[in-house]
């Protein structure tokens, strides 16, 4: 069969654009996958999935009535020179209660040392209800070579975990932290915050 001019150009206008729409699925489909963990961190932090803690900027007004018990974990990962250590293993606190707790920090290296710290909190479902509101996670860490220091976290529990029904058997959580040394070169260690006198 013989086509005629009209006939071609409406086949090519055609191909041009199933050729385009596809050409833009793949690139829709690229660049989701880029988004993908960013926007998965979001999630995470928007929701407390997967015990991510939250991050505010004032304490309730008003505390609640449920006492529970805040555990307290310390890792680095392999590799990493440090001892890293909870001054105190827990604390019992009433949700809405701010309650600062140190974390004590060595570089073992004869060098500086950069790190940054991953953290989440078990159970799961405590994530949405555990708010920070300063803490040492937020930013690249370095210490010098034997450098030792303490660092806060200053955290509340959300009163509103106690209309949760996930939580109602929920009587202790655990806050843990990793340290993982960081890629990039060391930083000033002007982020660093120590106790005063150490």
């Amino acid at each position: 069969m013989i086509m005629n001019s009209l006939e071609q150009k409406r086949y090519r206008r055609r191909h041009r654009r199933v050729a385009l729409i596809f050409s833009g699925i793949i690139a829709g489909m690229v660049g989701l996958s880029f988004a993908a963990v960013p926007l998965y961190r979001l999630f995470c932090a928007a929701t407390g999935y997967g015990g991510t803690t939250q991050v505010a900027h004032a304490g309730p007004s008003e505390p609640g009535q449920r006492v529970l018990t805040v555990r307290f974990d310390a890792n680095v990962a392999p590799g990493l020179p440090w001892q890293f250590t909870p001054e105190t293993p827990s604390v019992s606190l009433r949700t809405g209660e701010t309650k600062t707790v140190f974390y004590k920090v060595t570089n073992s290296a004869n060098r500086p040392v950069s790190a940054t710290a991953a953290y989440n909190v078990s159970p799961d479902q405590a994530g949405s209800y555990f708010d920070k509101l300063a803490c040492f996670c937020f930013s690249e860490q370095t210490l010098q070579a034997h450098e030792t220091a303490e660092w806060p976290v200053v955290f509340f529990l959300d009163p509103a975990l106690e209309q949760d029904e996930t939580m109602t058997g929920v009587g202790a959580i655990t806050l843990s932290y990793t340290f993982f040394a960081s890629k990039n070169a060391p930083a000033k260690s002007a982020n660093n915050r120590t106790r005063p006198g150490t």
